[in-house]
């Protein structure tokens, strides 16, 4: 779907008078010391994590700081499902992923080339098959039409610059009845030693992916930091 474009004057008034529209949902802001400027919806957005904190992501301490293991055990995965991992990093849920589908696919989305570097090398060691990487953009992550059971998301989507562009891809990239699952750190818990643009609330995810047609279906608070939301496409 093309999204019509707003002339120039429309879209600096839309940003003068700190209004979004249905063609422009964005604000802007001076930006605050992890955003970027930029809000959609009531939220900024943060600042995008580089491929130089890699490290951050394989850290030793992550599986149970964030319980990953319960986070995979609770996606509802079958083995032939076709899977996306966008923000995927250096594919530490991506290879978890593969084990689980290990008849279906895992499309590893990532904006970054140094990632996808990355997974690729990791894929070529453990001779993982079902694995493919894909170099998305900022507003599209570059996947296939109804062709996805389940779209996973770890602490990235706050970082996405267009997030009602990405939104409304990866909606089209869902089968009916298909899910997103959106993993962020929790908001509304002041304990979460996490910067607070790096946190959704659950009232907020709720409300941005509404705006995509999507349904919120549940949400497990067994993690230790994280929501995990479950939002499913409708008929």
């Amino acid at each position: 779907m093309i999204k019509p474009a707003l002339t120039a004057i429309a879209f600096g008034v839309a940003l003068i008078a700190g209004v979004a529209t249905a063609q422009q949902p964005y604000t802007t802001q001076a930006p605050s010391l992890d955003g970027i400027g930029k809000v959609y919806m009531g939220r900024e957005i943060a600042q995008v994590m580089g491929h130089l904190g890699a490290s951050w992501l394989e850290r030793s301490e992550r599986a149970q700081e964030e319980g990953t293991e319960l986070l995979i055990k609770n996606l509802p995965l079958k083995p032939t499902d076709a899977v996306a991992d966008i923000g995927a990093g250096t594919g530490y849920f991506s290879f978890r992923l593969a084990a689980k589908v290990p008849q279906g696919k895992v499309y590893a989305v990532d904006i970054q080339q140094e990632m996808l570097d990355i997974i690729a090398a990791r894929q070529s060691k453990n001779t993982v098959g079902n694995v493919i990487g894909v170099l998305g953009t900022e507003s599209d992550p570059r996947l296939p039409e109804n062709a996805l059971d389940l779209i996973l998301m770890v602490d990235a989507y706050h970082e996405f610059n267009y997030p009602r562009e990405m939104g409304e891809a990866m909606v089209r990239a869902l089968k009916v009845g298909g899910r997103i699952a959106l993993v962020e750190y929790r908001a509304e818990d002041d304990n979460v030693p996490i910067k607070r643009l790096h946190k959704m609330s659950q009232a907020q995810a709720k409300k941005e992916m509404a705006a995509l047609g999507l349904r919120w279906a549940q949400t497990i608070d067994a993690l230790p930091w994280q929501h995990l939301m479950f939002f499913e496409k409708p008929q």
